[in-house]
């Protein structure tokens, strides 16, 4: 998996943006970081996309930040040009695809179904955007898919919010979900980018969900044990905030981060 694509698992929830001023780039981009998800996709729907990006970039370098509704190769070119990380469409055209492979820049074309999904694979792609995820059926459609497809993996955007956010997270086939729900345009053109870190806070805490199961005594030592539905994410974003793990203590099975152990007696477990 592409390092880009991989840091985005981990965050989790990719905030997908419109910004009419490049003016808002800035603040916006730390409000996400500060709120715990250093990623935005910034839509080419606007004139102001590729001018954001690149202030994005350089004021918080921390970001992982791509361009969205990417037509075409050309603005694709201006994407990265800006310093997009990542490409993302809302359908699949070979061309723009074939184009940022050749740039090394990672893309995730919209697939709506199994043609597509097809398609995707035989341009090498095993990473793609399900759109608009909702309207197709969801979860459901997504599973459906992913049976036969064993090797696809899903960034689903449309329709997604508070309610239904753990659930798509929930599911191994999910690299990470997009969504507007904590970055609406009406939040940005009123420079209330407080209230969006606060909505971003509150999103990355429902993703995480992390529970507190109670102690148990190890030798000498006692341990606080905290479930996640997915440990990876909850340890990545418990590092942000400072907190040490033990090196090596990551326990796995089939394949996925089952447990984890921090410097301060804690145990992260898989729910």
């Amino acid at each position: 998996m592409n390092s880009v694509i991989n840091e985005l698992e981990k965050i989790g929830i990719v905030p997908v943006i419109a910004i009419e001023d490049a003016k808002d780039a800035v603040p916006l981009a730390r409000a996400l970081a500060e709120g715990g998800l250093p990623a935005a996709e910034v839509t080419f729907r606007t004139s102001a996309a590729a001018e954001s990006i690149r202030r994005m970039r350089e004021a918080v370098p921390e970001m992982i930040v791509g361009a969205g509704t990417v037509l075409t190769s050309e603005q694709a070119d201006a994407a990265i040009a800006a310093g997009a990380q990542f490409i993302v469409s809302p359908g699949l055209n070979p061309n723009t695809v074939l184009h940022c492979q050749q740039k090394g820049v990672p893309m995730l074309p919209g697939c709506s179904g199994a043609s597509d999904i097809e398609k995707a694979l035989e341009l090498g792609l095993t990473e793609v955007k399900f759109f608009p995820a909702e309207q197709l059926g969801g979860l459901k459609t997504i599973k459906a898919l992913a049976a036969p497809y064993t090797s696809v993996r899903f960034m689903p955007t449309g329709g997604l919010n508070a309610a239904n956010l753990r659930a798509y997270l929930a599911e191994p086939k999910i690299i990470a979900c997009g969504g507007s729900f904590m970055v609406k345009k009406e939040l940005i053109s009123s420079g209330s980018f407080d209230k969006i870190k606060e909505l971003t806070a509150q999103a990355a805490r429902l993703m995480t969900a992390l529970t507190f199961r109670g102690f148990i005594t190890e030798g000498e030592r006692t341990v606080t044990v905290l479930s996640s539905p997915n440990v990876m994410r909850a340890q990545y974003h418990m590092q942000r905030l400072g907190t040490e793990f033990i090196p090596g203590s990551e326990k796995t099975e089939k394949g996925r981060l089952v447990s984890v152990d921090t410097a301060d007696g804690w145990r992260i477990i898989a729910d």
